[in-house]
């Protein structure tokens, strides 16, 4: 069997700390979409669930192209994200106050910034909302790097 690593960027730190008393030894570090701190060609795969709806319409392509930059010749992009053109803003979630705006992306759009960035999407699939999500159509993108 191959070894499996997994390694995460953007998630709040004391997300990474709790995931660290979790699993000792995980290679979990803070940091951006827009400057993955990896080598090219380092990973086989990315997962995109849910965070490409917090990024504004101007750094979409380039966070493609740091997908396309950290993968493998023929590794993977999962995109999953809320379809729609819609944005939500919350002031408050988990009884905290926030600021925050949730993007919701045309499937369409995000496969061309992929096409552009060096992917072919594979498939483009949609949902509607499960009980007790909010109530948003859901898509979900593979696509593979090309070279």
């Amino acid at each position: 069997m191959s070894e499996f690593r997994s390694w995460g960027s953007t998630c709040p730190p004391a997300w990474w700390k709790w995931a660290r008393t979790r699993r000792p030894g995980l290679d979990a570090r803070v940091g951006s979409m827009l400057d993955l701190p990896l080598g090219s060609g380092e990973l086989a795969g990315v997962v995109a669930f849910s965070s490409l709806i917090h990024l504004q319409a101007e750094e979409r392509s380039s966070v493609y192209e740091e997908f396309a930059r950290v993968l493998r010749p023929g590794g993977l992009v999962l995109a999953a994200f809320h379809a729609g053109q819609e944005v939500r803003h919350l002031d408050s979630w988990l009884d905290r106050p926030v600021s925050l705006d949730f993007f919701a992306l045309r499937p369409e759009e995000v496969a061309a910034g992929l096409a552009a960035a060096g992917f072919v999407v594979e498939a483009t699939l949609t949902r509607g909302p499960y009980p007790g999500e909010a109530d948003t159509e859901r898509a979900y993108l593979p696509a593979r790097r090309l070279g």
